[in-house]
């Protein structure tokens, strides 16, 4: 094989097929010993703006995207002081909420006589809530046959008015128990309720440890503040 250099591309040559690539006009020309044909590799739409660019204009256009592409950021450095476990609270964030009537400072929308619905402050995904008994309690079994009862009758409340407001195609329904299993806060017993939708999640969280939510709490706690409104 035989390699030429010309001004205008770069030919290679061989006893069958031709290939010259220029770097001006963006096309590549196969000759063979029956016929020739000729590739246009640059849209016209395209063509005109990369050579008005130069030589030096390294932007590809396929299908009509940029590429490399561009890319949007989401910034919320206010939640770099809870990844970094630097937000210390004092006591329990539940037994607060519970001492305090239904109120958006504290998160709760709802109380039985023994249970509260409360907002998750950094929910996994819009909807996302807690429900937990009123006593400060970290052992399912300590629990009583009334305290249970309730817990789960608001339990099941909790579920029809994520239902209600956003109407997922799924939950993710359960309890961490204790430190070992995962529990946030293990003193005081609580049920994570996350509604789910068909292609909620992507890559983003495994390599940034970053969810994107679409509504913030404020918006969610009104929401669901017209839904709890009367219940008893």
């Amino acid at each position: 094989m035989a390699l030429k250099k010309k001004s205008k591309g770069l030919k290679v040559k061989d006893s069958k097929v031709e290939l010259q690539v220029s770097s001006h006009n963006g096309a590549a020309k196969f000759n063979n010993k029956s016929s020739s044909k000729t590739i246009n590799k640059k849209r016209a739409a395209g063509k005109s703006k990369s050579q008005s660019a130069g030589s030096n204009d390294f932007s590809i256009k396929l299908n009509g995207e940029v590429w490399p592409l561009e890319r949007d950021i989401f910034y919320r450095p206010s939640r770099m002081k809870y990844v970094r476990k630097l937000i210390k609270t004092e006591g329990c964030v539940f037994c607060t909420a519970a001492e305090k009537s239904p109120s958006f400072e504290s998160l709760c929308v709802f109380k039985s006589k023994h249970s509260q619905i409360v907002l998750n402050k950094y929910p996994y995904n819009s909807g996302h809530l807690l429900v937990l008994p009123l006593r400060h309690c970290g052992e399912f079994l300590n629990l009583s046959s009334e305290e249970h009862q309730d817990l789960h009758a608001t339990l099941k409340l909790a579920i029809e008015a994520v239902t209600e407001v956003y109407q997922p195609t799924g939950f993710n329904l359960g309890m961490n128990h204790g430190a070992t299993g995962g529990a946030g806060i293990p003193d005081h017993l609580h049920y994570h309720i996350v509604p789910r939708w068909n292609g909620d999640l992507n890559f983003f969280p495994l390599i940034a440890e970053t969810k994107l939510v679409i509504e913030d709490v404020e918006h969610s706690y009104e929401k669901f503040q017209k839904f709890f409104r009367g219940k008893k």
